[in-house]
Formats: structure tokens, sequence, C-alpha cells
């Protein structure tokens, strides 16, 4: 790595780090550091709010989706902000709560990629020394339970951008099913 650090946060210089030493070996499908805070990922003209709290650091595929950091308070440590996926396509979610959280996820063998990902069981290895970390056990569940944690709050903040916003729409129809029935007030 160049004398400069990549970010202004530890784990993520880490990872550059990784990322850099497996040369164009990819670690996980379609995941890919690029420019930290890069702004131009969020559209032509973000609203300087959004451009405020998100932090872009990673492609998420091939086709332009990527991750960013949601500042959605004001914490010192950066690494335990909640990540969001910004698809291509329009998808908007809560990735993980955290970025160790979504190495974890990173790290899942997906055996239909085996073939894109020749660095998964280095990049495996890595999380393990470098955070005690494994591959994370059931997304899914932790899916839902971070929309359970930011889901609310991200979709209002969202909704000060997008007032009729069908992907947000969705996000708190998911968050409902998940929080189940209310109690009828009587």
């Amino acid at each position: 790595m160049s004398n400069s650090a990549y970010s202004l946060i530890p784990e993520l210089n880490l990872l550059k780090e990784f990322e850099e030493r497996m040369g164009r070996e990819p670690f996980s499908d379609g995941f890919e550091l690029f420019e930290y805070g890069r702004v131009s990922a969020l559209g032509r003209n973000p609203p300087a709010e959004m451009r405020d709290r998100l932090i872009p650091f990673a492609q998420a595929n091939h086709s332009g989706s990527f991750y960013a950091l949601w500042k959605c308070d004001d914490r010192a440590d950066l690494a335990t902000l909640p990540v969001i996926f910004c698809g291509d396509e329009g998808d908007l979610f809560i990735a993980a709560r955290s970025l160790r959280e979504l190495f974890g996820l990173l790290a899942v063998d997906d055996a239909s990629d085996a073939d894109d990902v020749p660095s998964r069981d280095a990049y495996v290895r890595w999380l393990k020394h470098t955070f005690e970390l494994v591959p994370a056990e059931d997304p899914a569940a932790l899916y839902d339970a971070t929309l359970l944690e930011y889901g609310r709050a991200f979709c209002d903040w969202w909704l000060t951008f997008e007032d009729e916003d069908s992907i947000i729409a969705d996000l708190l129809d998911e968050l409902e099913d998940l929080e189940g029935p209310k109690e009828q007030e009587g």
C-alpha cells in the first residue's frame, strides 16, 4: 500500500492492504474497493445531506452497484456505521450493521460463484487472522436484524429526498413483516 492511508477507517485500510496483496484475484464476487468517499457514485448532483451522510467505498457487483457507510449519527468509530447497498437497478437496502459484519457476509461461500473468486479461501484466512471473524452463518438472519435495528430510521431519512419511493415502501413492508402484527388498540 502507498504511504497514505486509503481511508479514515483502520478496518478498511487493512482490507485495502489485503486486496492489493491479492492483485487482480477477487476474494468476493463483484466486490472491489474504489476511491473512499467517491461522491460520483451517488449520481449526478446528489443533495448535500446525502453527500454528507453517505460514504461510498466499494463496488458491490460488476454492473455498478456499490456499498456506502451511512452516517446515521455522530459516532466517532466509522467502522461501526451501517453499510448501505445502492443497486445499479434501483435496489436499496441496509446490507450490514457494521463493516465487520459486511466482511463476514463477503466471506460467505456461494458455490455458483466459486470460479469467480479464486482468493476467497485466502480472504477467509485473513478475516480469521485479522479480526477473529468467520463467514456469516446465516446471512438472512443478519439482514433481518439489521433491518429491525436501522430500517425505520433509514427509511425516514431517505424519504427526505424522495417522498414517494417504492423501494422505501418495500423496505417498510419488509420491516412491518419482521415486526409482526401490531396489537389492536381497544
